[in-house]
């Protein structure tokens, strides 16, 4: 089986539809597009848009600005707890070996948290996303599909 270039791209930006390109191996190995449209007239309320467009329209660039000001921040404050809570396993063996109850020692207790954290992320990604980011999407998705792109 010969290689099968995946450098396929296709691009939205013709002025009644869209338009595949394609590379010679994907060619010869019959790869191609079948949905193509290159019409030069307007183009139907829910069909290809120019996405390039869409993406730096204001409306896209608030839904991830948004998205990005809740990730990077608390994907940044999950790796420094479990990096962490890993250099305290590796070299603070004392104090993660500390009893608490029983049989139960510091370093149990952190790494329970650390289940404890993914679900609270979760959680608070879920209001996140309710609040901040599905009513923005929605509305972007309607505007779209109502061929007001």
């Amino acid at each position: 089986m010969t290689h099968v270039s995946l450098r396929c791209s296709a691009y939205l930006n013709a002025p009644g539809g869209s338009r595949a390109v394609h590379t010679a191996d994907q060619r010869e190995e019959g790869i191609m597009s079948t949905t193509e449209n290159t019409s030069d007239g307007p183009t139907p309320a829910g069909a290809a848009h120019d996405w390039v467009e869409v993406q730096s329209g204001p409306e896209f660039v608030e839904l991830r600005r948004r998205l990005r000001t809740f990730v990077f921040p608390m994907a940044g404050l999950f790796l420094v707890w479990y990096l962490v809570y890993v250099l305290l396993a590796d070299y603070a063996h004392d104090f993660m070996s500390t009893k608490v109850l029983g049989n139960i020692n510091v370093g149990l207790i952190l790494g329970l948290l650390q289940f404890v954290s993914t679900f609270a992320i979760t959680t608070l990604y879920v209001r996140h996303a309710n609040k901040n980011l599905d009513p923005r999407a929605e509305a972007l998705r309607e505007k779209l599909e109502g061929g007001q792109a």
